[in-house]
């Protein structure tokens, strides 16, 4: 064998095992790739009680209970099942009933989830000035919401 060739086979060698190690990796984590699951992912896929996971939804209107001091409980929905949170802490500034939240924590053996993080998500509607002005440009209607603008001024 040449030395050009050593080389290729040392170079192929190298990019096989880690092409490998990285399909062995996303195999191992298949399942903790998800952004956030839904109620009824946990319910579909029996996540085991104690596991750290990411609970994602809409906070069910009529559900928040405030409780001694920064203690909160809340339903999160996806309008087919909704699993009840309890949370210790400051709640984010949008966090509100009928808003889209996710929720870091793990699941009690109760069927409820202890979060120690709560996110709270914009309106998917809203949209950066720029990229309304770009997309304006182009022809595409806009709806109110991806305006700051407007939606300023239509606020009481």
């Amino acid at each position: 064998m040449t030395r050009k060739q050593k080389r290729g086979l040392l170079i192929g060698g190298g990019v096989a095992t880690l092409a490998i190690a990285l399909i062995l990796v996303l195999f191992a984590l298949k399942d903790s790739i998800v952004f956030f699951h839904t109620p009824s992912d946990i319910v579909e896929k029996h996540v085991p009680p104690g596991q750290r996971i990411r609970l994602g939804g809409l906070v069910e209107k009529g559900s928040v209970i405030r409780g001694q001091g920064t203690t909160i409980k809340f339903k999160v929905t996806d309008t087919l099942k909704d699993i009840p949170v309890t949370f210790t802490g400051v709640l984010p500034d949008l966090f509100r009933e009928g808003q889209g939240v996710v929720t870091e924590g793990v699941l009690d053996g109760h069927g409820g989830f202890k979060a120690d993080t709560v996110l709270a998500k914009h309106d998917e509607n809203y949209m950066p000035r720029d990229v309304a002005k770009a997309l304006e440009a182009k022809g595409v209607k806009l709806g109110a919401s991806a305006h700051p603008d407007q939606m300023k001024a239509e606020m009481p």
